[in-house]
């Protein structure tokens, strides 16, 4: 089982999927990073081969602070997606560490692409004040902003999280 923190939470991978935190790779940080102020998602995750798919998962933890980013969460995504994808390119034939060009190129050879975005929030004190996030109005608008690599992506927290995503998620210790 692969297990990897981010954001106060483990992310665990079962036997057979491989994952990686991308935004921690050498070829990101060094090279990539800075081209056009690139962003990246934060979890990269591959089930067996037979599978064909690609998981693209952002982690925001609004347990204990706000949002304080200008750009809305919906765009921030978006660029995000493409900026990982064109990352993944970019290391599959030019990464330094044969591990991410490994893993890199495996991504790539993938026949589609799935997007979740991992949206824990505090819980809601009242009707009056709600929680910052609809995950049901988040979702609908990454469809439309992200319909060309994924028509349908999630967006899921820990008590959301359906059992046909493969992994689990727990809070950090």
């Amino acid at each position: 089982m692969t297990s990897i923190e981010e954001g106060g939470l483990v992310f665990l991978f079962p036997d057979g999927w491989v994952a990686s935190k991308y935004d921690a790779w050498t070829c990101y940080r060094k090279h990539f990073q800075n081209l056009c102020d690139s962003k990246a998602v934060d979890i990269l995750a591959l089930p067996p081969e037979s599978d064909g798919t690609l998981w693209l998962i952002e982690v925001k933890d609004y347990r204990h602070s706000r949002r304080q980013k200008e750009i809305s969460i919906f765009d921030e995504m978006a660029q995000k997606v493409r900026d990982t994808l064109a990352g993944l390119l970019a290391a599959s034939v030019n990464a330094s560490v044969d591990e991410e060009k490994q893993f890199a190129r495996k991504c790539c050879r993938r026949r589609r692409f799935r997007v979740v975005l991992h949206l824990e929030q505090p819980a809601p004190a009242s009707r009056l004040f709600p929680r910052p996030f609809d995950p049901a109005n988040v979702q609908l608008k990454l469809r439309t902003l992200l319909k060309g690599v994924d028509p349908h992506p999630r967006v899921v927290d820990r008590g959301l999280l359906p059992a046909g995503l493969g992994w689990q998620v727990d809070l950090a210790p």
